[in-house]
């Protein structure tokens, strides 16, 4: 088995207001030395072993976890050892 974790983040092009907000408001709380602030999203998946597991991932990211338009991904796989 195998533990995926998986972040997802808005392209660099692509304008992030929420992003923007936080960086605001840690400001307001005089956190100056903050110059930006993105978002993203974290998913940890546990997987059965397959053959692939690369393919198999890219094909999650691609199809459901991440907006190929706007968002980019990226992952880290580790096995897992059964107790």
């Amino acid at each position: 088995m195998y533990k995926v974790k998986v972040f997802v983040t808005l392209r660099e092009s692509v304008l992030d207001p929420q992003g923007t907000a936080v960086q605001e408001s840690l400001h307001n709380l005089g956190f100056d030395e903050v110059k930006d602030v993105r978002i993203g999203k974290y998913m940890e998946l546990v997987v059965e072993s397959v053959a692939d597991i690369d393919n198999r991932i890219k094909e999650m990211c691609e199809k459901l976890l991440a907006n190929v338009v706007i968002e980019d991904y990226r992952y880290e796989v580790e096995e897992v050892v059964a107790q």
